[in-house]
């Protein structure tokens, strides 16, 4: 992701929908993990999602190749190292948590970082893998935002598992506005779509997001696909 988009998620990412609903769904994975150990946010732009880690009792550093993204996360008072994804500067089996959010479609050699991301884990650690899926949904933003690719349930499957990890689940996210999220980027006319919302379209979209939580549609096709899986070796 380009240094102008990691500005601009950061500046959003407090107030967003997308990303306060997201970092609630991290909370809520967090708490069936067990005792918190260390953990790597891989990807970590300026440190949201690290934070959380944090805050829930993990000893959690960020990672980004992105300079700026690390210093901001290092001005946020957060442990943040410069990496390439495909080849962290850490030990073999030396965390208990991977999060991953939004990096895999940014790397052609996407097998590389979840065999990095399986070296680094501990037996029986986690990771917890967010992606955005469905090719048919491919717009001017992804190629803004710097993606290469766009993930279906199976294309993640095997990239993870070829890496020697076991899916514990796999489930979409964003399903109610999706037909809602299509229209907007068939219409648009370029660029991210990385964006500050009007308070009250912003406060109706938390609210239809939210609902997610509680209706059965995980199984259905989303914006967004999540990924929850082990170490056993």
């Amino acid at each position: 992701m380009e240094t102008t988009e990691i500005r601009r998620l950061i500046a959003l990412e407090e107030t967003h929908w997308w990303y306060r609903e997201r970092r609630a769904i991290l909370r809520r994975e967090l708490r069936g993990l067990g005792r918190p150990g260390r953990a790597l946010d891989v990807g970590a732009a300026g440190g949201g999602n690290t934070k959380v880690l944090v805050e829930a009792g993990w000893d959690a550093t960020a990672t980004d190749h992105c300079e700026s993204a690390v210093e901001t996360a290092r001005k946020r008072g957060l442990k943040a190292v410069r990496a390439d994804a495909r080849a962290l500067p850490f030990e073999t089996s030396s965390v208990s948590l991977v999060t991953a959010f939004d990096v895999l479609e940014h790397i052609r050699e996407d097998h590389l970082v979840t065999e990095e991301i399986a070296r680094v884990l501990a037996p029986g650690g986690h990771a917890l893998i967010a992606v955005p899926c469905d090719m048919s949904l491919w717009s001017p933003h992804d190629d803004a935002v710097g993606h290469v690719r766009r993930y279906d349930r199976d294309s993640l499957t095997v990239v993870v598992e070829k890496a020697g990890l076991t899916i514990d689940r796999i489930w979409s996210w964003n399903v109610l506005l999706r037909p809602l999220v299509a229209r907007h980027r068939r219409r648009s006319s370029g660029g991210s779509d990385l964006r500050k919302a009007p308070f009250l379209v912003n406060a109706g979209l938390s609210a239809v997001v939210r609902a997610e939580r509680y209706l059965p549609v995980k199984s259905l096709k989303g914006v967004t696909l999540f990924l929850r899986a082990r170490l056993n070796r």
